[in-house]
């Protein structure tokens, strides 16, 4: 059974939460830019790092993005990856979101489908929203409260029908007396803990204050469905819109095509601006030939963002041309292995103390494209998510690996002789497959056998990596992950990953299935604290207590190496949605 995360607090003390996070904000609108631009498609090396570039309001067109392998699902209810938070902002409009703009600025939280950002009680335990008026569906029905409300619910209590998503709704909600079955399961009932006092205000009920729900509601799942609309996991093949583009079709697997919505209103939205005629999503294309068309001009966008393949990568480097034309931007993201503590022989502490020694981190550094997508990792938190600090509780010389060290661990945990298991990773990074290979030849010299098995990226977490009951099954010890922040906050880049109440059966995203008191704790005690700095202090903490498990073993604090065609505009690199460009707004000069 789930420990109750209720945490009690002062009135002074939640008073403060609201003073120093500055969640109590009641501005209006949002902004369309907070960075300055440039109307130049060539600005110049990491120019969307900085400012939008190629700044334009032209209308008319068809952006095209690209895109390796299939999203996990385009439902904004039941996404877990970065790029589709970015993207499904085109159709689904979340209660908050982040500002549409480069660099820093990207950061910069605003309101949404709601008029302000949220309006906390003194102490902290319940916030309101109100929706801004005259929202429509794309079908001409207007947009509720009871919408968001049923959203949350679908998304957060419906876990064998939406499993991909977070849980961090269902975590912070008060519970109802009795345990609510989700809106599947329990056709008449809903949520006490939400309330919809009226058609244009939502209210949601804590069971303790929390610094960061601002960035939460900016989360896809806030995004409205109508309950008589919804058809469960068929509710893909026909989202309902709420943003300025709508579905024309949609074909599992192969494509997407939007349109804009006709009852999307630019007087209730000053954050987007309906640029293209048309935006068509290809899935399962190669990312060479992905490369070969956003360099072509004939797509504007990879739409995972994770950055051009190797060889098109040296390709770039060569020519000071070509080089001008991108983007190389760290966005808060780890690449790591995460070690299977319910998987023999990691079940021991000293087992998984031995693949931290035994891995040669600049070999995986170099498979990952070498020090230009990211610097060699020593911590779980990246630099650039508030709370990191520099330390390295498994240093070894060069970063190359430390024999000796690796076979004392080994004979400590009863594997002097090595021993067999299977490493993850998704069949479509190229990249990843490279590192996993990488890591399977260093752990051959100490007589540990690593198979590599590969899966789709759309079912990874799902269906495999993230799913406990087949690494078990499977003989699945070892997983290469990558990870970004939910909202950049070190509760935001940690929850998901490291809270063992955050455990699921599929989506799991706490692969290494760690499950620490002390680090539950430390979460819960960051959440609910009034001072910044205080809560940064205790991320560092919770980063230390992880590194002393040896679940995780950081390989690199994650670049992307972004590719910005001429045929696009208003391209900005956001560090909200892991250093990829923002989405809102890109049109074409085509």
């Amino acid at each position: 059974m789930r420990r109750s995360r209720t945490v009690a607090l002062t009135a002074a003390a939640a008073a403060a939460v609201l003073v120093v996070t500055g969640c109590g904000s009641s501005s209006k609108g949002g902004s369309s830019s907070a960075s300055a631009g440039t109307n130049d498609s060539s600005a110049g090396e990491n120019a969307a790092t900085k400012n939008i570039v190629n700044v334009s309001d032209k209308k008319g067109g068809t952006v095209t993005y690209e895109m390796k392998g299939t999203p996990d699902s385009l439902d904004p209810g039941n996404t877990y990856y970065a790029y589709i938070y970015n993207f499904s902002r085109l159709y689904g409009r979340p209660l908050t979101t982040f500002n549409p703009a480069a660099g820093e600025a990207g950061n910069k939280l605003v309101p949404d489908l709601a008029e302000s950002l949220g309006q906390p009680s003194p102490d902290g335990l319940t916030w309101t929203y109100k929706l801004r008026a005259g929202l429509k569906y794309d079908d001409g029905t207007p947009i509720t409260s009871k919408d968001v409300k049923y959203a949350v619910e679908r998304s957060n209590f419906a876990p064998d029908v939406n499993s991909n998503g977070p849980t961090y709704f269902k975590e912070l909600l008060v519970d109802n007396e009795t345990p609510y079955a989700g809106p599947y399961k329990d056709k008449e009932g809903s949520l006490k803990s939400i309330e919809t006092p009226d058609d244009t205000t939502v209210v949601f009920h804590l069971k303790h204050a929390f610094a960061d729900f601002d960035y939460l509601v900016s989360a896809p799942q806030t995004a409205p469905v109508p309950q008589a609309k919804d058809t469960g996991s068929d509710y893909v093949k026909h989202v309902l819109s709420s943003g300025s583009y709508k579905f024309q079709t949609y074909e599992d697997g192969k494509q997407a095509v939007l349109v804009p919505n006709e009852n999307w209103s630019a007087s209730s939205d000053p954050i987007r601006k309906q640029l293209a005629d048309k935006i068509v999503l290809k899935m399962n294309i190669d990312q060479a030939t992905i490369d070969k068309d956003l360099m072509a001009g004939n797509a504007q966008v990879d739409l995972v963002g994770g950055g051009v393949d190797p060889q098109t990568q040296a390709q770039i480097l060569r020519d000071p041309k070509l080089k001008a034309k991108t983007d190389n931007a760290y966005g808060g993201r780890l690449t790591y292995v995460a070690i299977n503590s319910k998987v023999a022989p990691f079940d021991k502490l000293e087992c998984r103390q031995a693949i931290q020694y035994a891995i040669d981190k600049v070999s995986v550094q170099t498979a990952f494209g070498g020090p230009i997508r990211g610097q060699i990792a020593n911590t779980v938190l990246p630099p650039d998510i508030p709370g990191h600090q520099d330390f390295n509780a498994f240093e070894t010389k060069d970063n190359k690996g430390d024999e000796a060290k690796a076979k004392d661990a080994l004979k400590a945990c009863g594997k002097a002789d090595g021993f067999s298991t299977v490493l993850s990773a998704r069949t479509e990074r190229t990249a990843e497959v490279q590192a996993a290979t990488s890591i399977q030849a260093a752990l051959k010299k100490f007589n540990i056998n690593v198979e590599i098995q590969q899966y789709p990226q759309g079912k990874y977490l799902t269906d495999n990596a993230g799913a406990p009951q087949f690494t078990q099954d499977h003989n699945i010890g070892l997983m290469m992950m990558q990870w970004g922040a939910d909202w950049p906050t070190g509760y935001g880049f940690l929850q998901q990953i490291v809270d063992g109440r955050a455990i699921k059966a599929s989506g799991n995203s706490n692969l290494q299935q760690l499950n620490d008191p002390d680090v539950n704790k430390l979460l819960d005690d960051a959440a609910v604290n009034p001072d910044r700095a205080a809560r940064e202090k205790i991320y560092g903490q919770i980063d230390k207590k992880v590194m002393d498990s040896a679940t995780i073993v950081p390989l690199t604090y994650f670049k992307v190496f972004l590719y910005r065609p001429d045929s696009a505009t208003n391209l900005g690199s956001t560090p909200a949605f892991s250093g990829e460009y923002d989405y809102l707004n890109i049109g074409t000069t085509k």
